[in-house]
């Protein structure tokens, strides 16, 4: 099922609540694809304080991952390979219970990640003139 959204980012909550919807009691990854300051972690933010997480949520670009509280995990592979990110033992925090969020994961990563059993949501976040344009792939 393929759902699209055109929102300011006052509007992300429409987003936000069809997220809840998808990822309610499940273990799944999110990809998250778009350019630079297309607002992925905007995103996860948003989503994060809809359940009341009051950590600071900020991309994980140096340190790869972030854990938060209630089974949420954040990754950013920008600079890694799929090789280097595997090597890192990354592909084995997949398998802990809750929602990882994969910042630059590509359609490589969501080929692996399926052909392991995992449940895969992919968004593509495309920058408009004062919008962004979400299209889920649940």
């Amino acid at each position: 099922m393929i759902k699209s959204y055109e929102v300011s980012l006052d509007n992300i909550s429409k987003v936000v609540e069809y997220l809840r919807q998808a990822i309610e009691n499940k273990n799944l990854v999110i990809l998250l694809q778009g350019d630079l300051a297309s607002g992925k972690t905007t995103l996860i933010q948003s989503l994060l304080k809809s359940y009341g997480i009051q950590s600071d949520v900020t991309s994980p670009t140096f340190c790869i991952q972030n854990v938060y509280e209630n089974n949420f995990y954040h990754y950013d592979v920008y600079n890694k390979t799929l090789e280097e990110f595997i090597s890192l033992g990354l592909l084995e925090e997949f398998e802990k219970e809750g929602v990882h969020f994969v910042e630059w994961g590509d359609d490589t990563l969501e080929e692996l990640l399926k052909s392991y059993g995992f449940e895969i949501i992919k968004i593509t976040i495309d920058k408009l003139n004062n919008k962004r344009r979400y299209t889920i792939h649940a």
